[in-house]
């Protein structure tokens, strides 16, 4: 059979009284094209809602609830049973509907009932009247009278299943239409909505074992950031999960629900559970905007959920404890897998953080529920399975993979539905949801009629499996969406009771039961090379792994100088995963957010611990001193750095050697490093942060400033030096003279005439003397510069600080 389109169940399989009706399949599966259209998609209309496209047929009949006896929940109709259907019909065209009234129809005498799965196809398939309807019953009628477009009429039909003149087990066509005209012509039908009746008559088959998968999960809240106090209190991106943990929230009643249902497979995240346990405590939200940014009080609010999540981890617990229930570990915050291996399959360290994922996902079960988990279930997204995803899982311990009918469909010569679980390589088991029942859960029903259609469809279907081969059952999975809503939970719950109380043709059993079962050695066992291509749409890209899989190596830095490693390695390491959760399939905004925050905050931290920038630094003289200084913004001390500096010209200038450097929480300090100069003028000079051990590497930016060097001695400065030697020697000559001439009597009539002028030795070109301008006028011109360099220096140390 193929399981995709519900097609094959021609009736070969069929045991006893069922033979018999092989020949009266032959018509459902000439509509084979028909039924494989709709049953691939019975998420549509279906039965249940009819809406017309044209004048012909212009009244919307839905159908609210099929009732047995009174039951609130759908059950098995029996001989003396009454079943009471109620719904509401809608003038959906233009004109008025004249003398209206709602019928239920007769099955068709023909074939009235549906012997095969096929045969339900092709029910579900039709949204028009029909001669394979059958006739309409004149009781039980409701007569509306006239309706005026867009009226709407509530109805209620209670109906003697003896009146419906069905006999022998199994499902039947139950339809009601609305009679009725646009004008003179005579009454006629005007819509129609079909669902199914299962029947209970004297043929029996073995219960069919169902294992249905229970999912809570959700879109990842904790953030790599925690409050810089000693008790590292843990930070949420907003509140939001405390409306599901409470009243009608959907974590609330998935739990509620749940916790009624036997032999349940609970599928939850550890992530979940982990920011569950931490909202019991004190925690704190982040405010909009602030993402990126280090957790204060300034930029974060107290959390409000306390009360509600203890109470619903309170209730949870209690939940799964229950017996035969049965709980898996989904990888920590459920990596999406099917884009991993197809976008990051080869990325270093993805295969080691997929293990981690799922042994850390099994731990955190236990621990927060006191229950013994699998952690060897692998769920690709949808359950779409290829190659190359089915690989991934492989690797990371994923022994059993959940799978959707649509990856793996069946022959179309196989005549009845296989068992679900089935070896595919590699010690592989894919346990495979039936397509159509998976399929009537992978949205929300939110109305009555959506609940209604899918519970009376899938109590039809599976009372079809149970009796292909009465003797001889199969086990069944039913895969819901991860997302499951409160609607479909309620339809889904009440469809298993029904089955499995009244109808006993369901036993509820665990996910490992089925996988326990012998394989079927007809089942499809072919996983696909290729990966459907719409639902590859939301991957994750190649890019955004690669990023993530990156935020490692700087975590990995970070890790080599904190004193306190722990407190960042264990949210960093969790946040990675989280940025590749499969929720974000479905918030793919949030998601690059999510992503975008974990890289942000992991930059801040590298970044505060820094260089400050320079410059220009000015150097006097030949040996001084380069005053560096180095900032720890982080609440923790940090050590296993060295500070390196590197000069472009070394000839010019030369730097002293690295310097360690420790620093306690929230300081900076000042290195200082030897510097000699060779000449004046400006070298490029950068100062590094790197990290000691084996593996040295560069930590955070290079910061290159300019020093400036202006006074170091040069040839320039001899000459000067000598010049000035020279004015002293002049000056003692001219003394001399002086002395010796009022010795000898001599007056000096004019002191200020130049030397050169008159005879005497001291007109010789030789005699040293000096010009006006220069000598000790020129040297006391010269600034006395090295208190005023020194100034500078400082000051420039001083504005960098």
């Amino acid at each position: 059979m193929d399981e995709r389109t519900g097609l094959g169940a021609a009736g070969a399989g069929h045991r006893g009284r069922w033979t018999g009706r092989l020949a009266r399949s032959t018509a459902a599966l000439l509509a084979g094209g028909l039924v494989a259209a709709v049953a691939a998609a019975p998420a549509a209309a279906g039965p249940g809602t009819l809406v017309t496209a044209d004048g012909k047929y212009p009244a919307t009949v839905q159908i609210d609830a099929v009732q047995v006896g009174g039951a609130a929940t759908p059950k098995i109709a029996h001989e003396n049973d009454t079943v009471t259907i109620t719904g509401k019909v809608t003038n959906s065209g233009a004109e008025t509907l004249k003398a209206s009234s709602v019928k239920v129809r007769l099955p068709n005498p023909g074939k009235p009932m549906l012997a095969t799965r096929s045969d339900i196809g092709l029910v579900a398939s039709m949204n028009t009247p029909s001669g394979q309807d059958g006739t309409a019953l004149d009781s039980p009628s409701q007569e509306f009278g006239d309706l005026g477009p867009g009226q709407s009429k509530d109805f209620t039909l209670p109906l003697p299943v003896s009146a419906l003149k069905v006999k022998d087990t199994g499902s039947y066509e139950l339809a009601v239409d609305l009679w009725g005209s646009t004008g003179d012509e005579r009454t006629h039908t005007l819509g129609i909505a079909r669902t199914f009746l299962p029947y209970q008559g004297h043929a029996t088959a073995q219960a069919s074992p169902v294992a249905v998968v229970w999912p809570l999960t959700h879109a990842p809240m904790l953030v790599a950031q925690t409050m810089p106090d000693q008790d590292q209190t843990p930070v949420l991106r907003d509140d939001s999960l405390v409306g599901e943990l409470t009243g009608d929230g959907r974590l609330n009643k998935l739990v509620e629900i749940g916790a009624t249902m036997p032999g349940l497979t609970w599928a939850i995240d550890p992530d979940l559970l982990d920011t569950v346990l931490a909202m019991t405590k004190q925690y704190r939200v982040q405010k909009p905007g602030t993402s990126g940014e280090s957790a204060r009080d300034d930029n974060t609010v107290p959390g409000t959920g306390r009360d509600a999540a203890t109470a619903w981890l309170a209730k949870l617990r209690a939940a799964v404890s229950a017996q035969n229930s049965e709980v898996v570990s989904l990888p920590y915050a459920d990596p999406d897998l099917a884009s991993i291996a197809h976008n990051g399959a080869g990325l270093n360290g993805m295969d080691a953080a997929l293990r981690k994922a799922m042994t850390a996902g099994q731990v955190t079960t236990e621990a927060r529920l006191s229950v013994d988990a699998h952690s060897d279930v692998a769920w690709p997204y949808q359950g779409q399975l290829d190659q190359r995803t089915a690989a991934v899982a492989g690797a990371a311990g994923g022994r059993v993979v959940l799978v959707n009918g649509a990856s793996m469909p069946e022959s179309e010569k196989l005549t009845y539905t296989p068992g679900a679980a089935r070896p595919i390589g590699n010690g592989q088991t894919a346990v495979v949801s039936d397509a159509v029942l998976a399929s009537l859960f992978q949205k929300d029903l939110s109305t009555p009629q959506d609940r209604t259609a899918a519970q009376q469809r899938f109590l039809a279907e599976t009372l079809a499996i149970a009796h292909q081969e009465p003797e001889h059952p199969r086990g069944v999975l039913v895969l819901p969406t991860r997302s499951l809503t409160v609607g479909t939970a309620q339809a889904l719950h009440d469809a298993m009771l029904g089955a499995s109380g009244s109808g006993g043709w369901v036993s509820p059993v665990s996910l490992q039961k089925i996988v326990d079962m012998p394989a079927d050695p007809a089942a499809n066992t072919g996983v696909p090379a290729d990966y459907r291509s719409e639902s590859a749409a939301g991957e994750l890209t190649g890019a955004e792994l690669a990023a993530t899989m990156g935020i490692q190596d700087g975590v990995d830095q970070l890790m080599m100088i904190l004193t306190q490693p722990e407190r960042v390695r264990g949210p960093f390491s969790a946040a990675m995963v989280r940025s590749m959760s499969t929720s974000w399939r479905e918030q793919p905004k949030a998601g690059m957010d999510y992503r975008a925050g974990v890289q942000h905050y992991l930059d801040n931290l590298k970044s505060a611990v820094r260089v400050p920038k320079k410059s220009v630094v000015t150097l006097p003289g030949d040996n001084a001193t380069l005053l560096i200084s180095v900032k720890n913004d982080l609440t923790q001390a940090v050590g296993n750095l060295e500070l390196r500096l590197y000069s472009t010209q070394p000839n010019r200038l030369n730097v002293g050697e690295k310097q360690a450097v420790v620093l306690d929480a929230t300081t900076a300090r000042t290195f200082r490093f030897p510097a000699e100069a060779q000449v004046n003028g400006q070298v490029q000079v950068t100062a590094e942060l790197w990290t000691t051990g084996p593996n040295p590497q560069r930590y955070g930016d290079p910061v290159a400033f300019t020093v400036d060097v202006t006074s170091v001695a040069s040839g320039v400065m001899y000459v000067i030096a000598g010049g000035t030697v020279l004015m002293i020697l002049a000056g003692v000559r001219f003394y001399l003279q002086r002395k010796k001439r009022k010795a000898a009597g001599e007056v000096d009539e004019d002191p200020n005439r130049p030397l050169t002028d008159g005879g005497g030795d001291d007109d010789r070109p030789d005699a040293g003397g000096e010009k006006p301008g220069t000598g000790r006028g020129q040297a006391d011109a010269e600034p006395s510069s090295d208190r005023d360099d020194t100034d500078r220096v400082a000051g420039d140390e001083k504005v960098d600080h």
